[in-house]
């Protein structure tokens, strides 16, 4: 992964003209990051919500404080590096937001994950691969996988926010430990110590069994899939409960809670009407979030001539079977997966 660069920054003439006070230019310039911007305050809140107003708030103080920028780095470096501390500023006044760890520790990766995350949002993958214009070629930090994953971001608010902003500028965008502590006014020993305690905690809460991200879902995962999609639809749960792993994870930010094993999953389920006529029925679109695969399910109530958004499904599949479901409410997110209204 490599540090963002001055590759698509315009020309000398044009920084200084938007640095002198032209705002349509350096709106035009500082835009083409918004999308890798937002993907940076993400990584850090884990909140969809939360990195676009993070994102439109570093513009505009960019664009008030322009005459702070020095030419020592990019203009990309620099707008990352606003971004970086408006994401501190919210954590400093949202303590809440970072996790508790337990007092005892466990070796093991994923022997102890977090019981809920309430603040957690899904990122849609379209947005992943657009871009602000024909010549802008996102860096590899931008499109990471790993660090994209739900699982990654789980296990990051675990960390104090200086860990966690260490983590990500070194180990995701590849800036030095100088380049970290000079943002974070820390010393290159105490960035370093950090980063090392983040890199620990991180390793602690990640599943133990997540698989590398794959370039596209493989044949085997498209069947499970298609399965899903049908046994969702046909209110199934013999074959809903056959395409589960026997410790099976199922949460709904911001829901409290998360069932943990098959039979307490599937029991969940059915305990909430899940396959009975009064629920209603099911209609669903796959779509991806979070560099995963992920199920639109609408809901049709006895009654009603339409299908409307109910849940949108973010699975993590480990050997051929779903090892963890994510259900995030539908209806407040079908726009930003471009989904329909309704059915």
């Amino acid at each position: 992964m490599t540090k963002p660069t001055d590759d698509n920054d315009a020309n000398n003439a044009q920084l200084a003209a938007a640095l002198a006070g032209d705002q349509s230019l350096f709106t035009t310039l500082a835009e083409r990051h918004r999308r890798e911007l937002q993907v940076h305050c993400y990584r850090m809140l884990g909140s969809f919500d939360d990195a676009e107003d993070l994102v439109q708030e570093t513009l505009l103080k960019a664009w008030r404080k322009r005459e702070t920028y020095q030419g020592r780095s990019s203009l990309r470096a620099w707008l990352y590096g606003i971004a970086t501390n408006a994401c501190l500023d919210f954590l400093e006044q949202n303590p809440h937001r970072v996790l508790v760890r337990p007092d005892n520790d466990v070796a093991a990766p994923g022997a102890e994950r977090p019981a809920e995350v309430p603040w957690l949002q899904p990122y849609p993958d379209r947005l992943l691969d657009e871009r602000a214009s024909p010549a802008a070629q996102p860096d590899a930090a931008f499109t990471a996988k790993e660090t994209i994953r739900l699982a990654f971001l789980v296990a990051i608010q675990f960390l104090p926010p200086k860990q966690r902003a260490a983590l990500i500028l070194c180990d995701v965008l590849d800036w030095s430990a100088q380049e970290t502590a000079d943002l974070l006014e820390l010393s290159v020993a105490s960035t370093n110590s950090a980063l090392q305690r983040a890199r620990a905690t991180l390793q602690r809460y990640r599943p133990a069994r997540e698989r590398q991200p794959e370039a596209a879902p493989d044949e085997e995962e498209r069947a499970l899939l298609e399965r899903y999609v049908s046994a969702t639809e046909r209110g199934d749960v013999p074959a809903l409960t056959a395409m589960l792993q026997h410790d099976v994870r199922f949460s709904m930010p911001p829901e409290p809670g998360v069932y943990v094993g098959r039979d307490e999953v599937v029991g969940g389920w059915v305990k909430g009407g899940f396959g009975s006529a009064w629920f209603g029925d099911f209609r669903c679109l796959l779509t991806r979030a979070n560099e995963m695969p992920a199920v639109a399910c609408y809901v049709r109530k006895p009654g009603a001539a339409h299908f409307y958004p109910l849940a949108l499904d973010v699975l993590r599949i480990e050997d051929g079977l779903i090892q963890e479901i994510t259900t995030f409410p539908l209806e407040t997110k079908a726009k930003m997966f471009d989904l329909p209204r309704e059915l």
